[in-house]
């Protein structure tokens, strides 16, 4: 039996499973195993096809923004390889237990997504009014914080500060969350843009700590939590090619699935391409090769 079978599971998601380490040896405060799997997701719905080392590069590249932005905001990383189970290196973190805070927090830098299909309907994102005549794509005049719920089942709904303010319960530790928010992703977005990635628009979810101290949490500036794009190329007025499951998403909507689980098999073809995908993006963003992670992380 695997050191993870052996674990208390606490959740299960789309992507993520967490563990409970409260009870393993030489875990000395609350924590947790976080484990991202290669599963992926169109649609809300999962496909049967995993993406080879896609767990891998969102961890690997979890630790890399932990440590480049620890003097923005604490993180909760603990440990990526002490107290990690040799089968899951690579993939998995030990992380400190949060109160997690019952909101997305989205940061869009550009014109896009579901910002876009609402700034055309009404000229504003999560009730802030943007300039009239931008493009698909765009930059924004500054990032703006354009918060959201955390959806038990199905889509995420875009939220203005008051509501999420209220969701929160606080109001001035909510304004933290917006400024921490904004100050992480323009940090990003300067480091990504240096190395011919544009960061389009990102989330964060935080928690608090047993002191009440604000923590980043969860993963952090991966292809899966963010729009990466390549700078090379970039055009405002259309869609733009992106380092993220944008690939598998394009090929599904042209496949004849109706969107309904259960979702269908991806050829092979896709699945090359994607990982591909994921790995440039993780050795644009670290300047290094993804070997070197897998090496550091003990998955090699």
């Amino acid at each position: 039996m695997s050191a993870l079978a052996d674990l208390p599971l606490l959740a299960s998601g789309k992507v993520r499973e967490m563990y409970d380490l409260s009870a393993a040896q030489g875990v000395a405060q609350p924590a947790l195993l976080m484990v991202a799997s290669d599963r992926i997701s169109t649609y809300d719905a999962v496909h049967p096809t995993p993406i080879p080392d896609k767990g891998k590069v969102l961890t690997g590249l979890s630790v890399f923004w932990f440590a480049k932005t620890s003097q923005i905001v604490a993180n909760h990383l603990i440990s990526a390889t002490d107290g990690v189970p040799e089968e899951a290196r690579g993939r998995a973190l030990v992380v400190r237990r949060l109160r997690m805070l019952p909101v997305e927090c989205v940061v869009r830098g550009y014109i896009t997504g579901s910002g876009w299909k609402d700034y055309q309907a009404t000229g504003s994102v999560s009730g802030i009014a943007l300039p009239a005549g931008l493009r698909e794509s765009e930059q924004l005049p500054e990032p703006i914080f354009t918060p959201s719920t955390k959806a038990e089942e199905g889509h995420d709904e875009a939220i203005d500060f008051e509501a999420a303010a209220e969701l929160v319960g606080d109001a001035a530790l909510m304004r933290r969350v917006e400024d921490a928010s904004i100050e992480l992703y323009s940090f990003a977005a300067e480091h990504a843009r240096e190395r011919g990635v544009i960061l389009a628009d990102t989330k964060f979810e935080f928690g608090l700590d047993d002191s009440d101290e604000l923590v980043l949490g969860d993963e952090v500036l991966t292809p899966d939590s963010s729009r990466y794009w390549p700078a090379d190329g970039y055009e405002p007025g259309r869609g733009q090619p992106s380092f993220d499951k944008q690939y598998v998403r394009d090929w599904a909507s042209a496949s004849g699935w109706d969107r309904r689980p259960p979702a269908p098999e991806i050829p092979d073809d896709v699945v090359a391409g994607t990982r591909a995908r994921y790995v440039e993006a993780y050795e644009r963003i670290t300047g290094e090769p993804f070997e070197a992670w897998l090496k550091r992380s003990g998955a090699a």
